[in-house]
């Protein structure tokens, strides 16, 4: 009998991810992959990017709706209550053998709580990391302590995990998924991408991703306006902008990047999400990643690129040497530029190594979900160092 591995994807990030390791159960004989869809997929602000998974050959076995049109704090709170209601019925439908959640997003909170309240075995990846500057941080190690088996992406992170009292037998450190998909997806060259996506890549460029830093109080908008303040000092630049994510705030972001490319069409676009596809291939040809985005910490080092990180959103993960720190203020960051287009930090990049592994992730999560027996009560001791 086939065990049924039910994967839960709530963000166009996440998917990304998620995007290998979904593709290794769906065609792995013994398992059966049941994939929940919600969060800013169902959503027309943010694209409808539940299309890109059916596209790309999934079926999606059950939608929750769970994201109010608002983006206050009362709002997020809401949403994730009505998530709880839409996967305590998603899985007593589906009846799931393993939950699989990757990261730390408000939507996984709900996802876990219900799979945890349903007796389901949770697999977690991307635990034991430290964003201090999000609320993603209590969400991350909450989910810890409700998951069976943890999936860390650093030796360090597995530590972290082992620490929060989960016992080392279940915590494996297999690198990063990211790393799963930049070595494993097939990128476009430059003329196709430029075609596909509509911009013409210049002399210097430049991709920018900012989401509010959620443990702060109403910075999003000041934060990004000095981010645009020392983007509109740059010469012979063109920017790509992706949109946040849907946290606090994160609508007044949208807002001004709309009004930035719309006064700067010629040098720069936006997009409510690029694709997998897209996103990845246009980390070739780009010199560097700036804002507060994961992905200029995990992705952007194997393309041995510069990121500039702005702010506190990130602080507390592990790093490449390829990131350059900044405070949110105009002067900093354009200092930030001047340190990415240097001689001295671009002959480093040539020798960046990438501390999040080496892109065999997937085989060696899918080991686990696989071979483990599933346990028939999730009662843990506290595992005491």
């Amino acid at each position: 009998m086939k065990r049924k591995v039910c994967v839960f994807t709530g963000t166009r990030a996440e998917y990304g991810i998620l995007h290998w390791l979904m593709k290794g159960i769906q065609n792995e004989l013994d398992l059966e992959l049941q994939l929940i869809v919600s969060g800013t997929h169902l959503s027309p602000e943010f694209g409808l990017t539940y299309k890109e998974i059916e596209k790309d050959g999934f079926t999606i076995d059950k939608k929750v709706e769970m994201i109010l049109s608002a983006d206050t704090p009362s709002a997020i709170s809401k949403s994730t209550g009505l998530g709880m209601i839409g996967f305590a019925d998603a899985y007593n439908d589906l009846k799931p053998d393993v939950v699989v959640l990757l990261g730390d997003r408000y939507e996984l909170i709900a996802a876990s709580l219900s799979a945890l309240y349903c007796s389901i075995p949770i697999a977690h990846i991307a635990g034991g990391e430290s964003t201090i500057g999000a609320f993603d941080e209590a969400i991350r190690h909450s989910i810890t302590k409700m998951a069976w088996w943890h999936f860390t992406s650093t030796e360090v992170y597995k530590n972290r995990v082992i620490q929060m009292g989960e016992n080392p037998k279940r915590v494996y450190a297999v690198g990063a998924l990211n790393i799963d998909n930049v070595v494993k997806t097939p990128l476009l060259n430059k003329s196709e991408l430029e075609k596909k996506i509509g911009f013409k890549f210049g002399k210097r460029n430049l991709l920018v991703t900012f989401h509010p830093v959620t443990m702060e109080n109403n910075t999003a908008e000041k934060h990004f306006i000095e981010l645009l303040n020392a983007l509109k000092t740059l010469n012979h630049t063109r920017f790509i902008f992706t949109h946040p994510n849907s946290d606090t705030d994160g609508r007044v972001i949208r807002d001004l990047i709309e009004s930035f490319t719309e006064n700067n069409n010629d040098i720069s676009i936006s997009f409510q999400s690029m694709g997998r596809v897209n996103y990845l291939s246009s980390l070739q040809f780009i010199d560097g990643v700036v804002g507060n985005s994961s992905s200029g910490l995990a992705e952007a080092p194997s393309f041995k690129i510069g990121t500039i990180n702005i702010g506190d959103r990130q602080k507390g993960r592990l790093k490449a040497k390829s990131i350059i720190d900044c405070e949110p203020t105009t002067d900093s960051i354009k200092n930030a530029i001047e340190t990415l287009y240097s001689e001295d930090f671009q002959r480093m990049l040539l020798t960046v190594v990438n501390p999040m592994g080496e892109g065999d992730a997937t085989e060696k999560i899918m080991a686990i979900i696989k071979n483990d027996s599933i346990p028939k009560e999730l009662k843990k001791e506290f595992y005491d160092l």
